[in-house]
């Protein structure tokens, strides 16, 4: 399955075969892949919400609480997941000109994307035992970078015309 393969190669990064690798994936792939990743990341507090006696639809049917936690959750948290890839895509496309490489927005999103995968998945480990601060998002953040900016002085500079 496709979404085995990306995450295979998302854990490799950023060896170089396992990032050329992922660039022949589609964009579409890619984001089906990043919302399946998060609603695994979600699980560990989806169950801890369903354990809490009270506080908000603790007296809701089962069914009700799980559109409340998908409404004020997991789209939520979707929607600032994206945000942030963006802006470390963003990021990436100012280091790309510094560094005078040839990279598209579109090829550093993927590629931002797929950078996050080692962190979720330490995040949903860990979430299931402990109570995960917030600060792990900014580590999340630096992380990403960090790989990004290694990822991208494996592509060829620019030639001068």
């Amino acid at each position: 399955m496709i979404f085995l393969e990306i995450l295979k190669h998302s854990i490799k990064l950023p060896q170089k075969q396992a990032m050329f690798q992922l660039n022949r994936i589609g964009m579409d792939m890619i984001i089906l892949y990043l919302i399946i990743m998060l609603a695994i990341v979600s699980i560990p507090e989806w169950i801890n919400r369903l354990n809490q006696p009270t506080g908000v639809g603790a007296e809701m049917h089962i069914i009700f609480q799980f559109i409340y936690f998908f409404m004020f959750y997991y789209l939520i948290m979707t929607v600032f997941v994206f945000i942030a890839i963006s802006i470390i895509a963003y990021v990436g496309k100012g280091i790309t000109h510094l560094m005078n490489r040839k990279l598209t927005y579109g090829l550093l999103w993927k590629m931002s994307a797929c950078t996050v995968t080692i962190p979720f998945l330490l995040f949903t480990m860990i979430s299931t035992i402990w109570q995960v601060n917030d600060s792990f998002l900014f580590y999340t953040f630096i992380f990403s970078l960090g790989l990004l900016f290694i990822m991208i002085q494996h592509y060829p500079k620019r030639r001068k015309s």
